[in-house]
């Protein structure tokens, strides 16, 4: 029991529904708009990827919306609190990312004309590898979307008393509904609609926030104070938690799993009318990451101005860091009806797009990777009502995982990460084939095997292991501010105060530890990814024997050797391992698609 007294503060009110009821009907009203709109069209292709025809400002906002779910929202600024503003280190990263994924990944995918991401492996490598990364996907995918939906929606619920079923079932029900009315194109706009949200929710907690607490010389200097802004730490240590190089660099590589070859962001770039609005909607989607990133982590430091001298996770007025965000909403507006609510509503605009673009995106691949394999010649009509199908056989089972997530209980942290784990064999896999000519198919699927092995062994090591307080270095946490339920202070309660000022978070506290960037989870990619690249795929491809260029299009790669061999056509043309290329072979026609002239 807390030897503090807790304040009051009230809980939502009607209003705070009435906000966050709007946020569902207006992203139920966009399916059913597009619905009505796109009812002449029945084909696979234009319900799924948007007939080809987005332009970069609606797939951006969809983008960064999806990518900064509620785990951003809830997690970052108490991260911020107990560790300091080493996120803005993910300036790098996201801009990192972006540039690799704009110019490395998407002109492959786009030129390819594939629909699933997972296409391109067959017509690189063989069928094997494709069904092989396709089922990971698949099952990755609906565990990572299960818990999103439920863990936000427990920590909202036990601050603010917002109903815990109620919220889940509703984000399930009106994503799957909008999602199988409206297709890729509801997706997208319904998505630029909840970014508009998300970024009017953390201003408003930001400016009122600020107000309060003195202005933003006040914030500031009190983040300084209290050791909030010394993020100048370059050790070079891979297992700790938040340094310039786990975030930078590891921050890179996770990111890049996330979006270089993820289906959900491949296939929005895809649905662009040309390569250059993909390319477009990557690069202002950086703005977006940039925006969401610093009212996250501005919101940290104006949460630990607040909650300077009075902790309430040491308090023990919450039970989990990832609770403190809502705290401190109900607590700033607490006298406001409505604008709680506005802050629900930002959290969940994250979790609707993520769910959302999951579903989306595991419809696409079931259907192309293997409904298309299994049944051939479907209809257009046909395929339309399938695809459909899947999008409420998906979205019903990512709401059943929520459920199954809260029967779960420290196997939430686990599941979580399982999206990181597999996102580093991914992005080697796709590295592979893209810029190494010689891999096969069979160091391909043996370097995939590998890489996940790694990374599971690594990530269920550091669960049995936990790291010890030296790597995560937690901040000073006061609490000689709070109210306490005695006001005489015994001698009891003076040993017991100095511990709890430097509390660190044990691992099964927190239902989102697992997403919040922690240092092992970047180290888990990395291996993964460095795992199936080069520790068994490329081995594997030299001892097997390289393609010698036999059956792999220059459409599907782009070697490192362009980079490294710039200077020299002899040693270029070497390393392409026979696969005849020139750069003016690839043409680009009117209507945005490649074609091959060799």
């Amino acid at each position: 029991m807390s030897a503090f007294e807790k304040p009051e503060i009230p809980n939502f009110s009607v209003w705070d529904y009435v906000v966050f009821a709007a946020l569902l009907v207006v992203s139920a009203g966009i399916g059913v708009f597009f619905a009505i709109k796109e009812r002449k069209n029945k084909t696979s292709k234009e319900f799924l990827i948007g007939g080809r025809q987005m332009t970069c400002g609606p797939v951006a906002l969809s983008l960064t919306a999806s990518f900064m779910s509620a785990i951003t929202v809830l997690g970052t600024p108490s991260e911020v609190v107990r560790f300091g503003a080493y996120y803005l280190f993910f300036y790098i990263s996201y801009t990192l990312v972006i540039v690799f994924s704009a110019e490395l990944f998407i002109p492959i995918f786009y030129r390819s004309g594939i629909t699933s991401t997972y296409e391109y492996l067959e017509l690189r490598f063989n069928k094997v590898v494709r069904i092989a990364a396709t089922i990971m996907y698949i099952i990755q995918t609906i565990l990572y979307t299960g818990v999103v939906v439920y863990a936000p929606a427990l920590a909202l619920n036990q601050v603010t008393g917002f109903d815990l079923w109620g919220s889940v079932f509703a984000t399930g029900i009106v994503c799957t509904f909008y999602c199988t009315l409206g297709g890729l194109k509801a997706v997208v706009w319904t998505d630029a609609f909840q970014m508009v949200v998300m970024v009017v929710g953390f201003l408003s907690v930001l400016i009122e926030g600020t107000i309060q607490n003195g202005g933003p010389s006040n914030v500031w200097q009190t983040a300084i104070n209290g050791s909030r802004l010394d993020i100048a730490d370059f050790d070079v240590d891979p297992l700790r938690r938040h340094t310039f190089w786990t975030i930078a660099v590891g921050g890179t590589f996770t990111w890049l799993g996330i979006y270089g070859v993820n289906q959900s962001t491949i296939q929005r770039c895809i649905s662009c009318k040309t390569e250059k609005h993909a390319k477009m909607a990557l690069y202002l989607n950086l703005v977006g990451l940039w925006i969401i990133l610093t009212c996250a982590v501005f919101s940290g430091l104006v949460m630990y101005a607040h909650f300077e001298g009075c902790d309430p996770w040491t308090a023990g007025f919450i039970k989990a860091p990832d609770q403190m965000m809502p705290y401190f909403v109900m607590n700033i507006f607490s006298k406001m009806p409505g604008l709680p609510g506005l802050f629900v509503a930002c959290a969940f605009s994250g979790t609707l797009s993520t769910v959302a673009a999951s579903i989306n995106a595991l419809a696409t691949v079931t259907f192309e990777d293997i409904v298309k394999k299994i049944f051939k010649n479907i209809s257009d009509r046909k395929s339309t009502w399938i695809s459909k199908g899947l999008c409420v056989v998906f979205g019903i089972l990512c709401t059943v995982m929520a459920v199954v997530a809260s029967l779960m209980g420290g196997v939430v942290q686990a599941a979580l990460s399982i999206h990181g784990m597999g996102g580093g064999p991914m992005l080697g896999l796709f590295t592979l084939g893209i810029l190494f000519p010689w891999t096969n198919w069979k160091g391909a699927l043996g370097g995939l095997l590998t890489g996940i092995t790694l990374a599971f062994w690594v990530a269920i090591g550091g669960f049995i292991n936990p790291p010890p307080p030296s790597k995560t270095l937690p901040l000073l946490l006061r609490t000689d501010e709070c109210t306490l339920l005695n006001e005489t202070i015994n001698a009891t309660l003076s040993t017991i105060l100095p511990t709890t000022l430097t509390t660190t978070v044990p691992p099964e506290r927190s239902l989102m530890a697992g997403i919040t960037g922690t240092a092992y989870h970047t180290y888990t990619t990395r291996v993964g990814c460095i795992g199936c690249m080069h520790i068994s795929g490329l081995l594997i491809s030299f001892i097997t024997g390289d393609e010698h260029g036999r059956n792999i299009k220059p459409l599907f790669i782009r070697p490192v050797c362009n980079l490294v061999c710039f200077w020299s056509d002899k040693y270029k043309k070497k390393c392409w391992c026979g696969v005849p290329h020139d750069e003016e072979d690839e043409v680009e026609l009117d209507d945005g698609t490649w074609e091959e002239r060799c």
